[in-house]
């Protein structure tokens, strides 16, 4: 069953990081969106749900767009909903504690994003000078296999990513979760509360419109609401 999940995972992995800069870019790979997706696949959506709105609210601001290479939100969801659903198999428990478990196991391992999404564009970066040279020549059929090439790149990095979190994440979560869960215990409440207020921090620190300002508030507001009720 467990092998199952980390299958799932790594293929919601893989299609959600190739949404998130390299094709489609439908938002989907957003963590409030690509958590319930995953949970949805490996039989939980009310996990992966509660796992992407934690991680929505602390990389609110941090958007993979142009050069910026922010870590790796995206896996950091689809990695996190797929310990939360593995620890509860493992451990017979269900509740916020494995999803903050999972989410804090998470997290730091999401700056090996930075470092495959870094070498993928390097490498792409390079198929642009040879397809430029492939155009000079009149090789259309080269400039194809180039193009699925640099896919191919960004799909690499996704799943290297989801890897690099998950495997050193569930050894965490398997062999330590019986210490850290107890430690955990009783201070849910202030972690809950420190992820929303991450997310302030940070609108608050690239916001300059007032009106702006009132949309993100209303927006953030709509996502601690929802955490709340779940």
């Amino acid at each position: 069953m467990t092998l199952s999940v980390f299958f799932m995972g790594g293929l919601a992995g893989l299609l959600l990081g190739l949404d998130r800069t390299a094709a489609g870019q439908f938002m989907l790979a957003r963590p409030v969106v690509a958590g319930p997706l995953t949970g949805w696949l490996v039989g939980d959506p009310l996990v992966g749900l509660q796992v992407g709105a934690l991680v929505e609210l602390l990389w609110l601001g941090r958007l993979p767009v142009g050069a910026a290479i922010p870590p790796d939100d995206t896996q950091v969801a689809v990695a996190g909903t797929v310990l939360a659903v593995a620890a509860g198999h493992y451990y017979a428990l269900e509740g916020m504690l494995l999803i903050l478990l999972s989410v804090l196991v998470a997290m730091p391992l999401g700056k090996i994003g930075q470092i495959f999404d870094r070498l993928a564009r390097s490498r792409n970066s390079r198929l642009v000078r040879q397809a430029e040279a492939d155009v000079t020549a009149g090789r259309t059929a080269a400039l194809e296999r180039r193009h699925l090439r640099g896919l191919i790149h960004f799909a690499a990095a996704a799943l290297g990513t989801y890897v690099l979190i998950v495997v050193p994440g569930w050894l965490v979560v398997r062999f330590a979760g019986e210490r850290l869960l107890p430690a955990l215990d009783g201070m849910d409440g202030w972690l809950l509360l420190a992820f929303p207020l991450v997310g302030t921090a940070t609108l608050l620190g690239t916001i300059n419109v007032s009106r702006s300002l009132t949309l993100f508030a209303a927006s953030f507001t709509t996502v601690l609401l929802l955490l709340w009720l779940l």
